[in-house]
């Protein structure tokens, strides 16, 4: 089977128009198939990957174009690839005793990945979650930050 190139991003699914053809693609002997991408490579422009049915992609986009989850990237009238994102696993950090500053300030000079939640600083884990642990020690170690997930 030959290697599927998708280079450029129709829509997402949940466009009513879209979403319309991939309904009727379904359910007209056509193939909806999933391209799975983990959450740290999105950025990414370039990739080789295979869907949930077994057909392998070349994913080559302008760099002015960005990945997300429900993406289309390929149409046809017997099969549409979707791009799904695998789960993210979150780092859930508590800042401690005034430490919220050095945690933020750590965190944005390491360029993670963030997001907030209740009082919370969450670490997207796009790499071995030691690595991350390695450089929280020295701020868990003076009290200024609780790794609680």
């Amino acid at each position: 089977m030959s290697e599927l190139l998708l280079d450029s991003i129709l829509g997402n699914r949940n466009d009513p128009d879209l979403a319309k053809k991939l309904h009727d693609l379904g359910h007209h002997g056509g193939h909806v198939e999933s391209l799975v991408v983990q959450a740290e490579d999105l950025p990414r422009r370039r990739f080789h990957g295979q869907t949930d049915h077994g057909t392998p992609c070349f994913v080559a986009l302008p760099r002015d174009v960005s990945l997300a989850d429900g993406a289309v990237l390929h149409l046809t009238d017997h099969r549409a690839v979707v791009l799904k994102v695998g789960a993210q696993d979150w780092l859930k950090l508590q800042p401690q005793n005034d430490g919220g500053l050095a945690l933020g300030y750590l965190a944005g000079n390491m360029h993670w990945r963030v997001r907030f939640e209740d009082g919370c600083l969450l670490v997207a884990v796009d790499h071995p979650r030691e690595t991350y642990l390695t450089r929280l020690h020295e701020l868990e170690h003076e009290g200024k930050v609780r790794v609680l997930e």
